[in-house]
């Protein structure tokens, strides 16, 4: 199973969810299934500007693709810079956002890619999501489902 999570918190955020998704089937990224969308506050740094307190939409999408793993992250990335991304830091405000959370039950570590992703089992953005079109999905390091995670 192909996880990706999408995220957006400036302008017309479910328009940046629904292009996003539309840019991953244009490349060959079939959406299987997708989470309802879900409001959260950023995560942000204790000294961060107050205008990067802006809410973000947050989905879970389950995709099948022929990419590899690393190809398909260069294709989220392509996808943010034509969806007009700005970088404005590692906690900045995002017109796009589009993490690879698990591709299948695979294990990487190098210098552009961790799978699975490192930061989804502390976020409850991406946990609530995941357990909706994924509950079963097993986390191969630590052995539990999306569904116990979220627990």
């Amino acid at each position: 199973m192909i996880l990706l999570a999408l995220g957006s918190n400036i302008g017309d955020r479910e328009a940046y969810l629904r292009r996003a998704r539309e840019a991953l089937y244009n490349v060959g990224v079939g959406v299987i299934k997708q989470s309802t969308i879900l409001e959260t506050a950023p995560l942000l740094p204790p000294d961060a500007p107050a205008d990067w307190d802006i809410p973000f939409l947050n989905q879970v999408i389950v995709v099948e693709t022929k990419h590899s793993p690393e190809a398909l992250l260069d294709c989220a990335k392509t996808i943010e810079k034509a969806l007009g991304r700005v970088n404005r830091g590692r906690w900045g405000p995002r017109e796009i956002d589009i993490d690879l959370l698990a591709y299948n039950s695979e294990l990487r570590q190098t210098a552009h890619l961790t799978l699975p992703h490192p930061g989804m089992l502390d976020r409850e953005f991406v946990l609530k999501p995941l357990s909706e079109v994924a509950p079963e999905w097993r986390h191969p390091v630590l052995d539990r489902t999306a569904r116990e995670m979220m627990q």
